[in-house]
């Protein structure tokens, strides 16, 4: 039986002592996905208890390419408090974290709750706005060497995030072909488009409700969901700047300090 409350300690202490470990399944190999996610939602519960509240949603791997790069095959998700959120024009303290790096995405705002299986369609239909946003990773395992299961357990390697203040209606618009640039102090570090992510951005949202819908959860009307990367992730130091611009949906950018 995994040691759920052993393996969310052993999190919660490296980031407390701001320091990598080896991956859990080094000591559990035989972690699954399953028990992944029920060592997450202690570490929740724990910030919950002690008076966070849950912000946003986060989605990972949602391309084919970053699934390659982390050596996994399929996406997962996880859960950002407003103790991690950076609001717009406050730095990221890089000291903070162990090996920070930093990633743009497509923020959904969900206007009504959704369940179950679902579509594209159905996702937009519930969608108030879309926004900017970038997400802050920070994997507490040494040099980002992980099973899916070790990652799933990490919160899917969750530190905090930034949105954008634009606000913009889906309608009418293709989130496949928005066009994404990605730049590092003022250089070109990427390009990507929407349809990157699951070749929708809706369709992680789709599926993260399907995988909430087998642990019978749903997700709630005023939820925000950062729908995953839209381009590899890049790694930050202090004196830093990122800008994330999104075709049609904004800008966001973030110093590091």
């Amino acid at each position: 039986m995994t040691d759920v409350v052993g393996f969310a300690d052993r999190l919660e202490k490296a980031v407390t002592a701001n320091r990598a470990i080896k991956p859990l399944t080094n000591d559990d190999p035989g972690l699954t996905v399953d028990a992944a996610y029920d060592i997450q939602d202690e570490v929740l519960r724990r910030a919950l208890d002690r008076g966070e509240r849950i912000a946003c949603a986060k989605l990972g791997l949602t391309s084919r390419a970053k699934q390659q790069q982390m050596k996994v095959d399929e996406p997962l998700y996880g859960w950002l408090t407003d103790m991690q959120q950076i609001h717009l024009g406050d730095p990221l303290v890089a000291g903070e974290l162990i090996q920070p790096r930093v990633e743009p995405e497509i923020a959904f705002a969900i206007g009504s709750e959704l369940s179950g299986r679902i579509g594209v369609h159905d996702v937009l239909a519930a969608t108030e706005a879309v926004m900017p946003a970038i997400d802050v990773l920070d994997s507490r395992f040494t040099g980002y060497s992980f099973t899916l299961a070790d990652v799933t357990a990490d919160n899917a390697s969750g530190a905090r995030f930034s949105v954008g203040g634009t606000r913009v209606p889906v309608h009418g618009m293709d989130l496949r072909t928005v066009g994404c640039v990605l730049e590092k102090n003022g250089r070109l570090v990427d390009t990507a488009a929407g349809a990157a992510v699951l070749g929708h951005p809706a369709n992680a949202i789709a599926w993260f409700v399907a995988k909430l819908a087998e642990r019978d959860k749903t997700l709630p009307a005023g939820s925000v969901v950062l729908a995953g990367a839209l381009t590899a992730a890049i790694p930050v130091a202090p004196g830093d700047v990122v800008t994330a611009t999104i075709d049609r949906i904004g800008t966001i950018e973030l110093a590091i300090r």
